[in-house]
């Protein structure tokens, strides 16, 4: 599996910045001619991972999120939504349906559950204070 091209971004963890996150996205796979329904699959999920590093990454505070995305020549699209905030201590709790650290905000705790169902494969790696990278990917079928 060979990597055929790759992008790196980073921007602010700003709210009005997870948008942007989606589109650039969306404009990088555009080179598979991914289906409607493809696209909008990892939109969503970038937009989850992205959210999760604003809302609990960084607690709303400041910081930078970094996104590292590569397409390999099986049409495969790989890609890292990576923070330096507050890191998960539980992985595998934060990962269930319904599980939220931010309740005050009335958060429903489903993005991990979310990307998974968008996309073939969500890994999560984190660490406590030094923040979390969410590995999504998702297979582009070529249509004929």
């Amino acid at each position: 599996m060979n990597t055929t091209n790759e992008m790196h971004l980073r921007f602010l963890s700003k709210s009005t910045n997870e948008g942007f996150a989606r589109s650039v996205v969306a404009a990088f796979v555009l080179e598979l001619d991914p289906t409607i329904s493809e696209l909008a699959d990892i939109k969503t999920a970038v937009s989850e991972a992205v959210t999760n590093s604003i809302v609990h990454g960084y607690r709303r505070g400041s910081g930078t999120v970094y996104i590292d995305m590569k397409i390999t020549d099986s049409r495969k699209v790989i890609i890292k939504v990576r923070d330096k905030g507050a890191g998960i201590e539980d992985v595998e709790q934060a990962m269930k349906p319904l599980f939220t650290t931010a309740r005050e905000e009335e958060r429903a705790g489903l993005g991990f559950a979310v990307m998974q169902s968008f996309m073939d494969n969500v890994r999560v790696s984190s660490t406590p204070g030094k923040g979390t990278v969410v590995t999504l990917e998702k297979q582009i079928v070529q249509l004929k």
